[in-house]
């Protein structure tokens, strides 16, 4: 399904008939009967992305979890907000204005103010290079362009803990490597 079909599908109106033949069950139809495990309603998320089309998404997403959305479209007004506002978890695209996401992953995990929230990188590069290289430098999780709403949410539900409050999931260190970063 190309990406203007995905968004088409995510901001139809309720009541209009799919323009889509309808497929047959599968895999996903299947993971759609087992209960999802949400975060606490009011968990913060930051969506820090260049595309109006993939923050409006993302934000209707998570709202209609219960998400509160916090938003910017690049990586330096997404740090400040990271700093200042404390969210519970991060979105955070790799292609932006400026500072790339690679960046803004670094200068995130390198600030004690911001080093243990979770980031999920989002891209919409195919290649596996990126996702190697933001699992390195510390991403927890990445997510490739267009997604979708339950690949939104079993992403988090990777992340959360007992109290269903999204944890950074911090990769061992080397020994001997236990200051840099």
């Amino acid at each position: 399904m190309s990406i203007f079909k995905t968004f088409k599908t995510i901001f139809a109106k309720s009541g209009e008939p799919p323009t889509e033949p309808v497929e047959a069950p599968s895999e996903s139809s299947e993971r759609r009967g087992r209960k999802r495990r949400d975060a606490r309603e009011g968990t913060r998320a930051l969506i820090i992305d260049d595309s109006p089309t993939i923050v409006a998404a993302l934000k209707k997403f998570l709202r209609s979890a219960g998400y509160v959305t916090l938003e910017a479209g690049d990586a330096e007004r997404g740090i400040e907000i990271a700093r200042t506002e404390r969210p519970d978890l991060i979105f955070l695209d790799i292609v932006l204005p400026g500072m790339n996401g690679f960046a803004a992953l670094r200068f995130l995990r390198r600030d004690p103010a911001t080093r243990n929230l979770p980031i999920i990188m989002i891209s919409g590069n195919e290649q596996a290079t990126e996702q190697f290289f933001g699992t390195r430098i510390g991403a927890d999780d990445f997510m490739k362009k267009p997604f979708s709403r339950f690949e939104v949410f079993a992403r988090i539900e990777r992340l959360l803990d007992h109290e269903c409050v999204p944890r950074r999931v911090a990769p061992p260190t080397p020994p001997g490597d236990a200051n840099r970063m």
